[in-house]
């Protein structure tokens, strides 16, 4: 029937078209509205480029951009959800910020996998995302200044945290600058070629396929389940094949053109993952901060109580605590802490003094904004 007014009465397709043409209108004010925005972000470029140099400008403001989505899902009234009134924002901004510079984001290749998306979530459609093979590879990119912010994962809501991306934070000078949380959907998806009913073999990444066991085991017990470097990978090689499927998102399908034979396989449906913006300078307060640090301890009793105890003295929410081995050797203790609270404020500060005290080492990772979206 598509849009055809044939079946409405007099009274119905005047009101229709009444709507019609409100619709119109405001449509037009956005977009003019969009255009004075875009042709503002030209003029702060201007603005900087004079000041500073257009070699020294810094286009992209992590706390400034948190701000103003925070701000945009407190002005939300609805009918839309805030989260996808601030999507929009998000990608108005993505858009404008292109004009005045395109973000080169490097990721965790290749392309298709969850850390593009964490990218492109955080970034908008408009960044230009660069897949590296390795971890400390895109720290590299970024060290370089071949890209100006890299995005790696860090933790899993069923997997823990991902040590190879703490391991570089101990040897890096880069700072964290943001965070990126995105809910994990695992979809069982096939290519053109294949025989749905004779799949005798399932790629996927290590991760993805331990997340997936319990439907796994429901459904196709009898498939190997084969390990591969990722779920791009997984979704790339099954084109090739008339006998497998793969485990991958969504952005995989989409890119290696296969289809979606079972949705959302993945045993807790509140599988998630963080993902680290990192980039080479600090960021300033938005008003909802985290800090992440690396505390070495000395091999001694009490040495956890003792720095935990400065974050309950000075009233401090710590997030997270993980233990990894210390890369000296002489059997230290070493902590990667995220709290809530911003290097500028002054109880984080009497905190970090506190800990300096009793520590054998301390390193400030980075303040950043709390992920918004």
């Amino acid at each position: 029937m598509g849009d055809s007014m044939s079946g409405d009465n007099p009274s119905d397709q005047n009101e229709l078209i009444g709507l019609r043409n409100k619709i119109d209108q405001i449509d037009s004010e956005i977009q003019n509205l969009i255009t004075a925005r875009a042709e503002c972000a030209q003029e702060v470029a201007k603005v900087k480029m004079a000041s500073i140099g257009q070699a020294s400008a810094v286009f992209y403001r992590p706390e400034r951009e948190a701000q103003v989505l925070a701000n945009v899902m407190k002005r939300n009234v609805g009918p839309m959800s805030n989260e996808d009134m601030a999507r929009l924002f998000r990608e108005i901004m993505s858009a404008c910020l292109a004009i005045e510079e395109p973000v080169k984001v490097a990721f965790l290749g290749p392309e298709g996998t969850f850390t593009q998306h964490a990218a492109l979530k955080h970034f908008g459609a408009w960044a230009n995302t660069i897949p590296m093979p390795a971890i400390d590879e895109v720290f590299r990119e970024v060290e370089a200044g071949a890209a100006h912010y890299g995005v790696v994962p860090v933790e899993n809501s069923t997997e823990g945290v991902v040590n190879h991306t703490l391991d570089t934070f101990l040897t890096s000078k880069i700072h964290i600058c943001g965070e990126v949380e995105l809910r994990i959907h695992h979809h069982l998806m096939v290519g053109k070629n294949t025989r749905k009913d004779s799949i005798t073999r399932i790629y996927s990444h290590q991760q993805s396929l331990a997340q997936c066991r319990k439907w796994l085991d429901a459904y196709m017990p009898q498939a190997e389940r084969i390990a591969v470097s990722s779920n791009a990978e997984a979704a790339r090689r099954v084109n090739s094949e008339w006998n497998s499927a793969a485990i991958a998102g969504e952005m995989a399908a989409d890119m290696y053109d296969l289809e979606i034979v079972n949705e959302k396989i993945e045993d807790n449906p509140d599988n998630s993952t963080r993902f680290l913006i990192v980039g080479s300078n600090p960021v300033g307060r938005s008003g909802e901060d985290k800090t992440s640090i690396i505390v070495s301890m000395h091999n001694e009793p009490g040495a956890l109580y003792t720095l935990l105890k400065p974050f309950n003295v000075h009233g401090i929410d710590m997030t997270r605590l993980e233990t990894r081995p210390s890369p000296s050797g002489n059997w230290n203790y070493v902590f990667f802490i995220d709290f809530m609270g911003h290097l500028d404020d002054e109880n984080v500060q009497n905190a970090l003094e506190d800990i300096k005290l009793k520590a054998a080492e301390i390193k400030v990772l980075g303040s950043y904004p709390k992920a918004v979206l």
